[in-house]
Order: C-alpha cells, then structure tokens, then sequence
C-alpha cells in the first residue's frame, strides 16, 4: 500500500480523488491516523452535494463517524490506479532482488524510480510527472 507521506505529496502537487468503490484512504484526524478505510457501497459512500462530496459512513463500520468531508480525507490509491494515472508514460516495471523500478517516458526522455515497494515506486514516477505538468 502507498505510504502516507507520497500520498501527501501526491494530494498537494494537485492529485485530485474521485471517490470509487474499492478506493482506501485516512483521516487527516490524529486519532484516525492508524485506521485505513475502504469505500463500499454498503458502508462508505461518496454522496455529492452542491456544497461538495462527503464521505457516508453508514453505521456499521465506525460509530462514532457520520461522514466526512473529502478534504478530510487522504486518497491512498492502489498500484493499478497509480499505474492507470501514469497513462501513456509508464514503459515497464521491473521487480528486483530487493526493490522494484518503475520507468517512464516523457518527452523523449527516460526516468526511473525505485522503491521496495511497488506501489510507492509508481507513486514516485507519479510525482515526478504532476511536478513537470504544474
């Protein structure tokens, strides 16, 4: 799973979350910071007002939430969702004896990330790229 700190830094280079089924994400609430929640139709759901989106929790996973705020919220997208943002820059991932590599593509030139964890390779690569684009 993504670590906390590149999913901060991927929400403040302007990541922005579309709340989806099977989406994880944290509190941005101290007493929340160890717990990871998962969006479900049965128990967490997106709902979209004028005012903007909150977080539905619907009684049986967290008594004491409501709901939430999306801005109170950190996204921590999975490896696919990564790799599915990287669009047409992503060239290969390659697993190694004790970490992975991600490389990608732009403008003609090759850039390659490295991390024991797939997940945060990709969100390094992710990085770079949003860092280029803003």
């Amino acid at each position: 799973m993504i670590s906390t700190e590149l999913a901060i830094a991927l929400r403040e280079t302007g990541l922005v979350w579309h709340p989806a089924s099977g989406d994880r994400f944290q509190l941005d609430e101290p007493e929340f910071e160890a717990d990871i929640f998962t969006v479900s139709e049965m128990t967490i759901e997106p709902r979209e007002y004028p005012t903007g989106i909150i977080l539905a929790f619907n009684g049986t996973t967290e008594w004491a939430l409501d709901s939430v705020a999306l801005e109170d919220a950190l996204w921590l997208p999975r490896e696919d969702q990564l790799r599915e943002l990287l669009r047409g820059t992503f060239r290969v991932l390659r697993r190694l004896v004790d970490t992975h590599e991600v490389e990608i593509e732009i403008a003609g030139e090759a850039a390659v990330f490295t991390h024991p964890e797939p997940s945060d390779a990709y969100a390094l690569a992710l990085l770079h790229v949003l860092r280029r684009i803003a």
